[in-house]
């Protein structure tokens, strides 16, 4: 089934509004088995007139947010009504559902209300217990000279527009859909520290005999989303040799974030993670705390940025620093021991680096930073990395970076 969206409304354009129904359709319709194959915005008025005659020889449906209000402007009832060649009719229901919504909530009643009564001559009305604009569904028509699309008319607002597409939109959608149809799943991988073009090149030769399989890539800081789409019988084939070429790399299989994953790690070993920050700041432990159950699993952070902190919280001894420098391996694995040790963690994370933009030399460029991880069992882990970038992307870096040395080591995987 060919579905687009169409979502009217200045405010969307001005930016004044996150158009937020392209990801929520996207989402509700794959769980049918059903696609949007494009998606269009556009201003209130005149525009959805030309939208839709464009859109009609090539849809099945065609879902359209917005425009049912109560102002001249909102015209999507009135062009629909008209392009079909339907009278629109007063709803006495419907009147009197909006009028007593207005004396429920103590307001006086708007007249200009009444024309969201008014109903195209073969429409379905879609409740709306949320708001004064009902829903309509106009089924497809293959009349000679005359074929249209299913039409659904759904208020903008996402409080009035979610409940009335799950009750009322995706029981009808479902009658329609073809029951021959290949109905296709998803599934993610979320890689870190391998780039998507390396993912690509490796994989699309291994992957491009797989029939029906189709791939995606969302690339991040550090991070690489692989989508995988199609039937199942070509997922579960696909996701066998991902697994057996990325194994370690591989942080989870789904959509959830390193820092939940780090946090079920540790709940399910009853063990916990304090940090010691030099360049990130706290950013570290602020991206652990962001996993609901952090508080059983996270003890404390030490936010060491000056040296004297470095020795007065974490024991990093003066000879230390003055040898090597705060930016080196020797400091942030006695950083590591040193918050393993006065914390009481299981583990503890420590970092020291160069953000920049200034401050980098030659033999310790803008960008270098050293990662410790220490461990009540197992031995301290040091080394030295370069990830030049702005400063607030180098800091987003080194976080998840600790936090994949991190999930390796809680999964007995190397972490050299």
């Amino acid at each position: 089934m060919r579905i687009e969206v169409v979502n009217t409304g200045t405010e969307l354009l001005l930016g004044k509004v996150v158009n937020t129904h392209a990801s929520y359709f996207g989402q509700e319709l794959f769980k049918l088995g059903l696609r949007v194959q494009r998606q269009t915005t556009i201003p209130d008025g005149e525009e959805i007139r030309t939208v839709l005659e464009n859109a009609f020889p090539r849809c099945d449906a065609i879902l359209i947010t917005g425009g049912l209000g109560p102002t001249n402007d909102d015209m999507t009832r009135e062009v629909v009504a008209e392009m079909l060649g339907r009278t629109l009719h007063l709803d006495e229901d419907i009147l009197e559902t909006i009028n007593e919504m207005f004396r429920s909530r103590g307001l006086k009643q708007n007249r200009s209300n009444d024309r969201q009564a008014m109903v195209p001559e073969g429409a379905e009305v879609l409740q709306n217990p949320h708001g004064t604009a009902p829903g309509l569904y106009l089924p497809a028509t293959a009349e000679e000279g005359s074929t249209t699309p299913h039409l659904f008319l759904l208020p903008g607002p996402p409080r009035e527009l979610k409940p009335m597409f799950a009750e009322e939109v995706v029981p009808r959608l479902s009658s329609l859909r073809d029951s021959g149809d290949r109905f296709d799943i998803w599934h993610n991988f979320r890689i870190y520290g391998v780039g998507e073009s390396s993912l690509a090149s490796k994989l699309e030769p291994l992957l491009e005999p797989i029939e029906d399989l189709e791939l995606g890539y969302c690339a991040r800081l550090g991070e690489v989303d692989l989508r995988l789409i199609g039937p199942s019988a070509a997922i579960e084939t696909a996701s066998e040799i991902i697994r057996a070429e990325y194994a370690e790399d591989i942080i989870v299989e789904s959509e959830e974030s390193i820092e939940e994953v780090v946090q079920q790690l540790l709940a399910e070993r009853g063990e916990t993670v304090s940090t010691a920050e030099s360049c990130t700041g706290g950013n570290i432990a602020s991206t652990i705390t962001n996993a609901s159950g952090s508080s059983s699993v996270f003890r404390q952070g030490y936010v060491t940025y000056a040296n004297e902190a470095k020795q007065a919280l974490l024991g990093v001894s003066a000879e230390t620093l003055e040898a090597h420098g705060a930016v080196s391996e020797p400091v942030v694995r006695e950083m590591a021991e040193g918050c393993l040790r006065v914390s009481g963690a299981d583990h503890a994370v420590a970092v020291s680096g160069i953000a920049g933009p200034t401050g980098g030399t030659e033999e310790k460029p803008v960008g270098t930073v050293y990662v410790g991880i220490a461990s009540r069992e197992g031995e301290t882990f040091a080394k030295r990395y370069f990830t030049p970038s702005d400063r607030v992307s180098f800091k987003l870096r080194v976080t998840r970076l600790a936090l994949d040395l991190l999930r390796r080591r809680l999964r007995g995987f190397s972490l050299d």
